[in-house]
C-alpha cells in the first residue's frame, strides 16, 4: 500500500472535501429500466455519489497464455473528479524475483509499467491505445466497485434490452464505452467492452474485453464480487489473465 500511496501523492491530485447530497430516485428516473434496477441492487440510492475509493486485489495473474499463473497482490486508487486511476502490482516470478507493476491514468493518458527487482524495466506502454484502455479500465472499476461514481453529466446511459444498456464516458477528449449485463435482481453478470487494446510482441491489438461476475457478498456495508476476473476474447480463443477477490474496498478516500 506503500508504492500506491507515493505514486498516487506524486500526481498531486486535487480533492473536493465538499459533503454531497445523497442519490435520490430522481436521479434514477431517466436511466434505462436495468440500469435503475442495477443501481438499486448496489445500494446506490441513499448515499453520496463516491468521490473516490480505494481497493485491494489478491489475485492469480497470467503474463501469457501459456504460462503458469502468479501471485499477484494488487492496490489501486480511483478517483471521479478529475478521472485518475493508478494501480500498482506486485508478482512473483518462479516464486523469488518481483515484478512490479504500475498502470496510471490522468488527465486523458494512460501509461503501463513493469520492472524487474524494482529496477531494471520490462515494459513501458504508452500511446492513444493506452489512453483510451486505462479510461475503460477506470469506467469498469466503477461499475464493480462504485457505480454511483457513474451518475455525472459526463456519462450516458443508453437502453439496450431488458437484461443489458451501455455506458458511455468522455473525459479529456477521449470517449469509451462498456456493456453492462444484469439479472432480474439488478445484480451484475458482466461488463464488457471493446476499447481496449491487448499489448502483445507485435504491437498492441483491440479486442473484447470482460470482467465477469459468479456472484456478490457484502463485507463491510459494501457489496463486492465474490470472484474477480479479467479476460480477453481473441480470435484463436479466450485469455483469462486475472482471477482473484477484492479486499478492503474504502470510498471517499482522499488522494493524501
Amino acid at each position: 500500500m506503500r508504492r500506491l500511496d507515493r505514486a498516487v501523492g506524486a500526481l498531486a491530485l486535487p480533492w473536493d472535501p465538499a459533503e454531497r447530497p445523497a442519490v435520490t430516485a430522481a436521479d434514477l428516473a431517466g436511466l434505462p429500466e436495468p440500469a435503475q434496477r442495477f443501481l438499486r441492487a448496489m445500494g446506490v440510492p441513499g448515499r453520496p455519489r463516491p468521490r473516490s475509493f480505494r481497493v485491494r486485489l489478491r489475485a492469480r495473474f497470467r503474463l501469457r497464455r501459456t504460462g503458469s499463473p502468479l501471485p499477484c497482490d494488487a492496490w489501486q486508487y480511483n478517483l471521479a473528479d478529475p478521472v485518475a486511476r493508478v494501480f500498482v502490482m506486485r508478482l512473483r516470478v518462479a516464486g523469488v524475483v518481483p515484478m512490479l507493476g504500475t498502470d496510471t491514468y490522468v488527465g486523458g493518458h494512460g501509461r503501463m509499467r513493469g520492472t524487474l527487482l524494482g529496477l531494471v524495466p520490462v515494459a513501458d506502454g504508452r500511446g492513444p491505445e493506452f489512453d483510451l484502455g486505462e479510461l475503460a479500465t477506470w469506467v469498469d472499476d466503477a461499475c464493480l466497485l462504485a457505480p454511483g461514481m457513474l451518475l455525472t453529466p459526463a456519462a450516458t446511459w443508453s437502453p439496450v434490452d431488458d437484461s443489458s444498456f451501455d455506458v458511455t464516458v468522455a473525459d479529456s477528449g477521449l470517449t469509451v464505452t462498456v456493456r453492462l449485463t444484469v439479472d432480474e435482481l439488478g445484480r451484475l453478470l458482466d461488463v464488457s467492452t471493446t476499447d481496449r487494446y491487448l499489448a502483445l510482441p507485435s504491437g498492441p491489438v483491440r479486442a473484447r474485453w470482460t470482467t465477469p461476475v459468479d456472484g456478490w457478498e457484502c463485507v463491510g456495508g459494501h457489496l463486492l464480487p465474490t470472484r474477480a476476473r479479467a479476460v480477453w476474447h481473441l480470435d484463436d480463443g479466450d485469455f483469462c489473465y486475472v482471477d482473484g477477490r477484492f479486499e478492503q474496498l474504502r470510498l471517499d478516500m482522499p488522494p493524501r
